[in-house]
C-alpha cells in the first residue's frame, strides 16, 4: 500500500509528509497512526523502543491515555532522499490537570512506498500552567491559520 507523497522527497513534499504526519498524531487514533509505518518499522521515543505495527499501536494508546487534550506542532527541519528531520512541540496535560510542553527532535526514514521505517526521536518537557498554553484550538486537527512553531518563537 502506498502512503504519499513518496521518497525523494522535494522541500514541498517533505512539508507536506509533515503536515500529514501532524494531523495523523493530532487525530489520537492509534490504529490510523500505525498504517503511516511499515509491518517491521523500528522506534526509538525516550526510553521505549517499539517494533512492528503492533507494538507502536500499543504505545501510543498508553501515550494517548496519560497526555490528555494532546496538541502537537510539527515542523521541518531538513529532507534529503527518504530521510526526513523535524523539530516539534505538543502540550497535554496528565490526570491531576497538571499542563506540560514537551519539546523534540524526530529522524525519519521511508520505504519506497513512503511507510517510514524507522523513527528516532528525542523528547524533554516541562511544566507549564495553563494560561501558559499556546495550543488552543479545539481536539482534532490543527486549523491551517495556527501559527506554527516558528510563528510562536519555539
Amino acid at each position: 500500500m502506498a502512503r504519499p507523497p513518496l521518497p525523494p522527497f522535494t522541500e514541498a513534499t517533505a512539508r507536506e509528509k509533515v503536515r500529514l504526519a501532524e494531523d495523523g498524531w493530532n487525530s489520537r487514533d492509534a490504529a490510523r497512526v500505525t498504517l503511516a509505518y511499515t509491518l517491521d518499522s523500528q522506534w526509538r521515543n525516550r526510553v521505549e523502543f517499539p517494533q512492528g505495527r503492533a507494538e507502536i499501536e500499543a504505545f501510543l494508546v498508553r501515550k494517548w491515555n496519560r497526555e490528555l487534550e494532546y496538541r502537537l506542532i510539527k515542523e521541518l527541519w531538513i529532507h534529503d532522499g527518504r530521510r526526513i528531520a523535524v523539530r516539534y512541540a505538543y502540550e497535554y496535560h496528565d490526570d491531576s490537570g497538571q499542563w506540560f510542553r514537551a519539546y523534540g527532535n524526530e529522524n525519519w526514514e521511508f520505504d519506497d512506498s513512503g511507510l517510514m521505517t524507522r523513527r528516532f526521536s528525542s523528547i524533554n518537557e516541562h511544566p507549564i500552567a495553563e494560561v501558559e498554553r499556546l495550543f488552543r484550538w479545539p481536539l482534532g486537527r490543527r486549523p491551517d491559520d495556527h501559527p506554527g512553531l516558528s510563528d510562536l518563537g519555539l
